[in-house]
């Protein structure tokens, strides 16, 4: 194949063109998508509108702590690989190494879904072409928008993310124009919130059942991270997309579910909606069509086209520069780190996308396999922020013991240890307790259980794998390496330029 030729460029390096504004709708964009647009009817109706506003208040303070910590180490240290590449330096090599490929399977079967949701989509408006063609389509473009350079990558998610934000932005004046009767008829005021059981519906159990939900539908925002190795300016741009990132999204999250608990009684059936071939019923056309405004269903299909197309982008984007990282830590094949003269690493590119496009196939030939695939990356995203919780915690303690100084740091993550500790027991409550009725319904579900928690022994058997055939240990403080991988988007351009003259 002709890509196992590309050559590598001078520096081995990807190239950092991500501007401010790239890595601020690059966090935003990564977590904003169908979890706000079609799960939080169903949230909403599982718990009652106050029930799901203290799930995501909670899950979005775990959030905060996690960017924080994620924050202070990627401004520090700006590299592609992130937290495996933290965890790896900080923790035992072991534990980076289950970190990084668990969370590049992750994004490859999640780059499969969107592929196929993308197709589902095309269907609200041209149901007699084939699903396969759209697929093809969208998966070239995802390639395309990741191949070209990565200023095409960001500056598709920049605008994808726009879009994304300014629906919000709208759907939430316009909901508070309707519950005070403005809009769309009489005034509605607060009365949904004390009907039933309202606002909180099947107490604490209920509450505790959504917080996998809420966790889901806020994953993405460790992508600045990631991004970071790609940045022009890492020590500004990174504490700046941090800082506004996490108020916007929480904004965003609060405000959306306020205003649809609000307008529609959590007893409707109408908030069953879930997935990307019921738009009809997603939380959001029903607002807007309270509202008063018409063509809403075709309008949020494209909106959640968009975002389930930044998805895949990104999530293509995310598992590359994994790969490309574990490549050059020794820990994926040597093959893996190649990088073009565009600064993209083509050959992780090109091995992520025919895995995601078997995965996508396998869903062709056999739901069975596909829907495991699924099961098994569902907890990715909770392991990789529990890694980056514990990674933090030893990062500043290391840090410490070895006398440098705090006030060095351009960044410092507030309220430590309690954030990355808080974090770290938050993300392993909710990986232990995501389905905690498999265990309490009076006879145990074996099979809820399997398919529950495949994703957590998978990763267990790639940690302790690891673990025992490179006999790996848990770094002492004194002995964690910062000075070898502590580069600024000016070293390594100045790097370059030596190496290029």
């Amino acid at each position: 194949m002709e890509v196992m030729k590309v050559k590598e460029n001078p520096t081995s390096q990807v190239k950092r063109n991500l501007k401010a504004r790239h890595m601020t709708m690059i966090a935003i964009g990564g977590s904003i998508g169908t979890g706000l647009f079609l799960a939080t009817g169903l949230s909403i109706r599982t718990a009652g509108p106050g029930g799901a506003l203290i799930a995501y208040g909670a899950i979005g303070i775990m959030v905060y702590f996690l960017m924080t910590s994620l924050g202070e180490m990627a401004t520090y240290m700006p590299v592609s690989g992130s937290f495996a590449t933290y965890a790896t330096r900080f923790v035992d090599p072991s534990l980076g190494f289950a970190l990084g490929w668990n969370y590049w399977f992750n994004w490859a079967v999640t780059l499969a879904v969107e592929i196929a949701a993308s197709a589902i989509i095309m269907k609200f408006w041209l149901p007699n072409v084939p699903s396969i063609v759209w697929s093809i389509l969208f998966l070239g473009l995802i390639f395309l928008l990741n191949a070209l350079s990565v200023k095409s990558y960001g500056e598709s998610e920049f605008w994808f993310a726009l879009v994304k934000v300014i629906t919000i932005i709208v759907f939430i004046a316009a909901g508070l124009l309707t519950i005070f009767g403005i809009l769309g008829g009489k005034y509605i005021g607060f009365k949904n919130f004390t009907i039933g059981n309202a606002p909180i519906n099947g107490g604490f159990l209920s509450v505790l059942s959504i917080f996998f939900v809420a966790g889901f539908s806020f994953q993405g925002t460790e992508l600045v991270g990631i991004a970071a190795g790609e940045s022009e300016n890492p020590d500004k741009s990174v504490p700046k997309a941090i800082r506004q990132v996490f108020w916007r999204i929480l904004l965003f999250y609060i405000g959306a579910i306020a205003v649809i608990g609000l307008i529609i009684p959590y007893t409707s059936n109408q908030l069953l909606g879930g997935d990307v071939d019921k738009v009809a019923v997603s939380p959001f056309t029903l607002v807007f069509e309270k509202a008063g405004f018409a063509f809403t269903a075709s309008v949020m299909n494209a909106v959640i086209l968009t975002s389930v197309l930044s998805c895949g982008t990104s999530g293509l984007y995310a598992s590359t520069r994994m790969l490309w990282s574990m490549a050059k830590e020794g820990q994926a094949p040597k093959f893996l780190q190649n990088v073009n003269r565009r600064g993209i690493p083509m050959n992780a590119l090109v091995v992520t996308t025919i895995i995601g496009a078997l995965a996508f196939l396998s869903s062709i030939f056999g739901d069975q396999v596909y829907t495991w695939l699924l099961n098994a990356s569902g907890l990715t995203g909770f392991i990789a922020w529990a890694g980056i919780a514990l990674s933090h915690y030893r990062f500043r303690k290391a840090y410490v013991a070895q006398g440098l100084d705090l006030k060095e740091l351009k960044y410092k993550a507030k309220w430590y240890p309690f954030g990355p500790l808080l974090a770290l027991i938050m993300c392993l409550f909710i990986i232990l307790g995501q389905n905690y009725q498999a265990f309490t319904s009076g006879k145990i579900d074996w099979y809820g259980i399997a398919v529950s928690y495949i994703g957590l022994p998978i990763f267990l058997i790639t940690w302790f794998g690891y673990k025992y055939v490179k006999k790996t240990k848990i770094i002492p403080l004194g002995q964690c390496a910062f000075d070898d991988i502590q580069e600024t988007g000016q070293a390594i351009e100045e790097k370059a330029a030596i190496s290029g003259k």
